[in-house]
């Protein structure tokens, strides 16, 4: 059967069927927003990459030991296209994939998925609860104190820095204006800041 490309619609009703935790919906989100910018500023399909960026988690609530494995099987089965299967799985590799990011939106969102987490916890602990007026700087503050966030695999976002060709504090930038683009949608648009 010949594959469909899907809609951010179809990403999103699969992503609803197979994670219930809140704040995996969220993170999906944040990385979609992410990905989305990223996109933009490269001006290339921001659609597809959006997509990917919101699917890429599909697996991890239900099946965490089979994480990026079980998100191939689950993304055949409803025939998506094998370049997208493709860049979802390669986000995990060297940890539970061996599919190396080639192709840019494979690297974006292996350098992007993990600092997106760091963003929203830095955001947390600041006043405002916000990204609206976060900067890359209060980030790299946090970045140093690795009890902080301490989930957060800073040598995936090291190496995903090195692949992109970028400095640090100009990914963390990028980060932080994707998901400002969807801080009311991730609950961090912040107390200060009224839509």
């Amino acid at each position: 059967m010949a594959s469909i490309v899907p809609s951010r619609e179809d990403a999103f009703n699969l992503l609803s069927q197979y994670t219930q935790s809140e704040s995996l919906v969220k993170h999906a989100l944040a990385v979609e927003g992410v990905m989305r910018y990223m996109a933009r500023k490269r001006g290339e399909d921001e659609e597809k990459w959006g997509i990917i960026g919101l699917i890429h988690d599909l697996d991890y609530d239900r099946y965490p030991e089979q994480h990026c494995t079980k998100t191939a099987e689950i993304l055949r089965q409803h025939n998506w296209p094998a370049d997208y299967i493709r860049a979802v799985v390669s986000h995990g590799w060297g940890i539970c994939s061996e599919e190396e990011p080639v192709l840019e939106m494979e690297k974006v969102l292996y350098a992007i998925d993990e600092l997106t987490g760091l963003v929203t916890t830095s955001a947390l602990v600041r006043p405002s609860r916000s990204v609206m007026d976060m900067d890359a700087k209060s980030v790299k503050k946090k970045w140093k104190d690795k009890r902080f966030a301490a989930g957060v695999d800073r040598s995936i976002i090291e190496k995903g820095c090195a692949m992109l060709g970028m400095e640090l504090t100009d990914l963390i930038t990028d980060v932080i204006m994707g998901m400002r683009d969807v801080a009311e949608r991730i609950d961090l648009k912040g107390v200060n800041h009224s839509t």
